[in-house]
């Protein structure tokens, strides 16, 4: 399997996750020049911008660890474009899943903020 490959599907078993707990899938692959983000969905009243990772080998770290303050700040530069582009002033958060090689999901509600 491909590394795309393995994305598109750790991001569709992350959404379907999700989705059991009760958030409501909102969009896929956000793009725009300041990054992407791979799941926006809604919780209740609050908008959730949702990081998945993948690591098939923790050699250098989980799947939760990847997520730098680089990634970090493309992700929060990417949810003002998306808040803005559709004029939303809603609540938000940053959560992130993470998924080893035995696909067990690792779920970090409100991993970050925007502050």
């Amino acid at each position: 399997m491909s590394t795309l490959s393995k994305g598109q599907f750790a991001e569709q078993k992350a959404c379907q996750f999700l989705q059991q707990k009760g958030l409501t899938l909102i969009e896929k692959n956000y793009r725009c020049r300041n990054g992407e983000i791979d799941l926006i969905m809604l919780d209740k009243d609050q908008l959730v911008f949702v990081e998945v990772r993948f690591r098939k080998n923790e050699d250098y770290g989980t799947a939760i660890d990847s997520v730098d303050k680089h990634k970090v700040k493309k992700i929060i530069s990417t949810a003002h474009h998306y808040l803005s582009k559709h004029q939303l002033d809603t609540p938000t958060c940053f959560d992130v899943v993470g998924f080893d090689a035995s696909l067990r999901p690792e779920w970090i509600s409100d991993a970050f903020n925007a502050y």
